[in-house]
């Protein structure tokens, strides 16, 4: 089957992706920005070629133009979760429309969409969003269409496990709002795979709605203790009246790694219950065998330590507060600009120098006064930024598009031996971190590390300044230690 792939560089679609192409189909993605997809690490070299991609902006229906009229079944994997216009509601059915009039010039049989469980009446401004999504899908050809909705999705990158994780791994005791006894019925990443393939071209799927969930109906109270279990932690809860949703998103932004707007959004969800109804359930159309919330964790939990994180939440560009085009900020600007330029000469294999460049940031920290870089994360966190926790995919491995503390990936080219990062924390200007391995004259080889500002009027050039005598000891220091950190040590830190 040909098959068009939505929110290809999301959380679900980089998953899915490698599973619709083992399985022979063809996938064309559907990105608004080519320079920022790469092919997940997960797909065979010899099924790349069963991948192609279409720039296009479901916004702007003339761009819609450029999309394949023969495919035979649709992913729509877009949504605006963590978004921060005010405007998503419309956005949302605006890029649902633009949608659907494509789908009305094709031949497509199908199109699946993953929506959420909505079975309450007093939804939450998201879940009312994704109803309507619904609608407008199904508005020409109703017989056509298949809404999956699921509850919260645990998988190792998940905004939901993420949040959790946090708030388990970092609060011994916790003091929570009411909506901590709201129920759910959380369902493995594994388990979503499963169900988006299997209603694929199923004669009995189309023109249904169906809900998914795991075989645990629990509170979000019961998934703090059971994750807490999984970890052999002990913890307190205490449930208080008091913290109204916006104290409550303020809690949630300032302890996890989420942004605002993420957290603000899951805080409104999380009034209403999402559990499965029993007559809408899949597992009456196709029987399946979901795990466990405790599976699901384990699972989530070894895939992290193995390094095999396949896709993460903050992947989406909604999870920053970059622009959507920065990519455009690939070559850094020579105008306007303030630069700190370190250059150092070095005799060791230059992979063992690459392999400490790929794995800042994190876990690993950034080789110098990391206890200047955690204060400036929370006064990042403090601005209404990222901040640091939001860490990074895999302790090992980049690629253009990661997320990297408060930084974005924009080339992570190891041929050319050549990392830029563009910041995505706040600031009055724009600012751009490179380290490169350069060829000497005499034949030997120097680690460059270039940090790049563009300020933004005068508060741009005061905050330049000051700053600037924290360069001297922070970038002197990284690049020495980047070239002194000790190989074995590399190597155990990325086991």
């Amino acid at each position: 089957m040909k098959i068009l792939l939505t929110g290809a560089t999301g959380y679900i679609g980089q998953r899915l992706l490698p599973v619709l192409a083992e399985a022979g189909h063809e996938v064309v993605c559907l990105v608004r920005d080519a320079r920022r997809f790469s092919l997940p690490d997960t797909l065979p070299a010899a099924r790349h070629a069963q991948v192609s991609l279409v720039e296009a902006d479901l916004l702007d229906a003339a761009s819609l133009e450029k999309l394949p009229l023969d495919i035979d079944a649709a992913y729509y994997l877009v949504h605006s979760m963590s978004g921060h216009d005010k405007n998503f509601f419309k956005l949302e059915q605006e890029s649902a429309y633009h949608f659907a009039d494509y789908l009305d010039r094709t031949p497509a049989r199908q199109v699946i969409y993953l929506s959420g469980i909505a079975n309450d009446r007093a939804l939450s401004v998201h879940l009312r969003s994704r109803a309507a999504v619904e609608h407008v899908l199904a508005r020409h050809h109703p017989e056509r269409l298949t809404v999956l909705r699921a509850s919260i999705i645990i998988g190792s990158g998940s905004a939901s496990f993420e949040i959790i994780r946090d708030l388990v791994e970092k609060l011994p005791v916790m003091v929570t709002p009411r909506w901590l006894n709201s129920r759910c019925q959380p369902l493995g990443i594994r388990d979503v795979m499963f169900y988006l393939t299997a209603v694929l071209d199923n004669p009995a799927c189309r023109g249904q709605s169906f809900d998914l969930g795991g075989p645990d109906v629990l509170t979000y109270r019961e998934m703090l203790l059971g994750l807490a279990a999984e970890r052999g932690h002990k913890r307190w809860i205490m449930t208080v009246p008091v913290l109204t949703p916006r104290l409550s998103s303020w809690w949630l932004y300032l302890v996890t790694s989420t942004t605002f707007s993420l957290a603000q959004s899951l805080v409104e969800s999380l009034k209403n219950d999402t559990v499965a109804d029993p007559e809408r359930n899949i597992s009456r159309v196709i029987p399946h065998e979901s795990m466990s919330y405790r599976q699901a964790l384990h699972l989530a939990f070894q895939r992290i330590e193995q390094n095999e994180v396949v896709s993460s939440w903050s992947d989406a560009m909604s999870s920053g507060t970059l622009r959507q085009n920065y990519m455009d900020a690939i070559q850094i600007p020579k105008n306007g600009m303030f630069f700190d330029r370190q250059r150092r000469a070095f005799t060791r294999p230059v992979g063992e120098v690459l392999d400490n460049v790929w794995r800042i940031g994190g876990e690993r920290g950034w080789y110098k006064t990391d206890w200047l870089w955690r204060i400036r994360g929370i006064m990042d966190k403090l601005a209404g930024g990222v901040g640091l926790r939001r860490g990074r995919r895999s302790p090992n491995h980049l690629r253009a598009g990661d997320p990297l503390d408060f930084w974005r990936v924009l080339v992570a080219d190891r041929a050319t031996r050549r990392l830029l990062l563009y910041a995505e924390m706040k600031l009055p200007g724009e600012a751009w971190l490179q380290f490169r391995i350069v060829d000497q004259p005499d034949g030997s080889h120097a680690l460059e590390q270039l940090a790049a500002y563009r300020p933004h009027g005068l508060l741009g050039r005061m905050y330049w300044y000051a700053v600037l005598p924290f360069h001297g000891i922070i970038f002197k220091g990284m690049v020495k230690n980047l070239l002194e950190y000790p190989a074995e040590q590399a190597v155990s830190a990325a086991a």
